[in-house]
């Protein structure tokens, strides 16, 4: 199935941020209005599809870097004739700084980010408190921040960034707002690391505020 999703590729659900300086219109990027959420590190896609299948009327919008698992995704959305996903393949910090307008994501989900575990590496990984500001700054007041990882160390370091931000801890991984079962393996690497009889470290994370209504 692999081999076959590889050759058959969906390009009109990637957006084209190459160059692109204002911040992206979700209304011209999906055609329609809707809540926006967005998960960083898609791999193929498993938890984002499932989670636009369960709610047809948020807009849902992958980001990943690695263009064979993209291409994955991609195909599995079309075949799916989801026209609430939409993909980019971009480095998500700098999308996060530049792209993203302020207080326009309902939600964010970041599972498994590469823990780059060399010292030198650290001011590669997605949580810093750069990064956590853009994520703080684009979330609607209420919006969602869900994260984990099988990495302690970095775990360690994603609370210590995030619980010394403007965002909130909430008492528990998921929330009133999560759309799928928390129980249940949420990405192809939570399958494996139950397989292998391993835990998983995560925890959700809030803005304050009312939501309101959408625009």
């Amino acid at each position: 199935m692999a081999r076959e999703e590889l050759k058959v590729a969906a390009p009109e659900l990637r957006l084209d941020v190459e160059g692109r300086e204002e911040p992206i219109d979700w209304w011209a990027a999906f055609g329609r209005t809707g809540p926006v959420e967005i998960e960083v590190g898609i791999g193929k896609g498993r938890f984002l599809i499932a989670a636009a299948v369960a709610r047809p009327d948020v807009l849902h919008l992958g980001i990943e870097w690695a263009n064979k698992y993209l291409r994955i995704a991609e195909t599995r959305a079309a075949r799916r004739e989801l026209d609430n996903v939409r993909f980019v393949r971009t480095d998500a910090k700098v999308f996060l700084r530049r792209l993203v307008p302020a207080e326009s994501v309902d939600a964010y989900y970041v599972f498994y980010p590469d823990p780059w575990p060399k010292k030198r590496h650290h001011k590669r990984r997605f949580f810093t408190p750069d990064t956590v500001r853009d994520v703080a700054r684009t979330l609607r007041s209420g919006g969602w921040l869900h994260a984990s990882t099988d990495h302690a160390e970095y775990w360690d370091a994603i609370e210590s960034v995030l619980d010394g931000s403007d965002l909130v801890r909430q008492p528990e991984f998921g929330g009133e707002a999560f759309p799928l079962p928390v129980d249940q393996p949420l990405t192809n690497f939570e399958t494996k690391y139950r397989d292998q009889g391993r835990g998983r470290l995560r925890a959700t994370w809030r803005r304050p505020g009312d939501p309101g209504r959408l625009p």
